[in-house]
Order: C-alpha cells, then sequence, then structure tokens
C-alpha cells in the first residue's frame, strides 16, 4: 500500500521540492515581491507598475541622448517591448524621442521637466525602499549579495569594467 501523505494545510507543511536548493527560484520570487513592494510605494506615479519605466526615466535623466536600444540591451527587453514602454512613457509626457543628428535611423531619448520631475521625485523612494525592504539583512551580507549580483548581471548584459 502506498504512502500516503497529508495534504499540506498551511505553508509551513510544504516541501518545496528541487526548488529548496535552487538559486534561479528564490530570485524569481524575490523579484515579485520587491516589485510589488515598490508598486505600493509608487502608487500613482507614471512609472508604478510594469517592469522597465523606472530604469528607462533614470537612465533617460542620467543620459540625455541615450538610445532606446542602449536602455532595452540593460534592462533585457526586446526591440518591440522597449518601443511600447517608450511610446507610454511618451504618451505620460516624460520622455521625448529626437531622430539623431549624427545618425539618421537613430533615435536619441529625453526626459521632459515632467519627466525630470518625476525622476528626482522617485529617486529617494526607490532608494529607501531598497534599504527598508531588505532591513532585514546585516548589511555586510547585502553589500556581498550586492556585488554578486552586480557581477552577474553585468557579464550578463555585455558590461565590461567595474563600477560602483
Amino acid at each position: 500500500m502506498p504512502k500516503v501523505t497529508p495534504k499540506p494545510t498551511t505553508i509551513e507543511h510544504v516541501d518545496l521540492d528541487v526548488l529548496e536548493n535552487t538559486l534561479s527560484f528564490y530570485i524569481r520570487t524575490m523579484n515579485i515581491a520587491v516589485s510589488r513592494d515598490l508598486d505600493e510605494r509608487l502608487e500613482g506615479y507614471d512609472v508604478a507598475r510594469g517592469t522597465g519605466k523606472i530604469t528607462t526615466l533614470l537612465l533617460v535623466d542620467s543620459h540625455p541622448g541615450i538610445r532606446p536600444s542602449v536602455i532595452a540591451q540593460i534592462i533585457m527587453k526586446d526591440r518591440s517591448a522597449m518601443g511600447r514602454l517608450i511610446d507610454q512613457m511618451i504618451e505620460h509626457g516624460l520622455l521625448t524621442r529626437q531622430t539623431s543628428e549624427r545618425e539618421r535611423r537613430a533615435h536619441e531619448l529625453f526626459v521632459t521637466p515632467k519627466g525630470a520631475e518625476l525622476a528626482a521625485t522617485i529617486r529617494p523612494i526607490v532608494t529607501e525602499q531598497s534599504k527598508d525592504f531588505f532591513s532585514f539583512i546585516a548589511e555586510e551580507e547585502q553589500a556581498q549579495v550586492m556585488d554578486i549580483l552586480r557581477r552577474a548581471y553585468r557579464k550578463m548584459v555585455g558590461m565590461t569594467g567595474e563600477q560602483h
């Protein structure tokens, strides 16, 4: 007669199977939790909900004239998804797109005054959210995790050299 295991009625009774020792499981679930928390803090702002808007706004604000293809590589979005994201941000009055004077087929992105104001508003929110969300992890451990994730990320997107 096969062994019958009781059905879990609470989270404490669930065995995570191979996921227990799978880094990707924890990274995916942490991404969901961090995103939800950040979305709550940014509720009502044009960059809430969805991925890539915050990074796009901050990169365009920091690097006027940056090309959409560069941002797409940084946030790991394909060309069509990046195009939709930029169109949405233009519709919300956060960015403008201009044809490059040097390369007629290339586009460059710039923040509008509204976009610059929003970037200035969300920078401290994003920084504080990360600090608060991971406050249960000691700062030196956070620094270690940040170093590991930074190196992995930079390798995945093809960035070279150290930058902190």
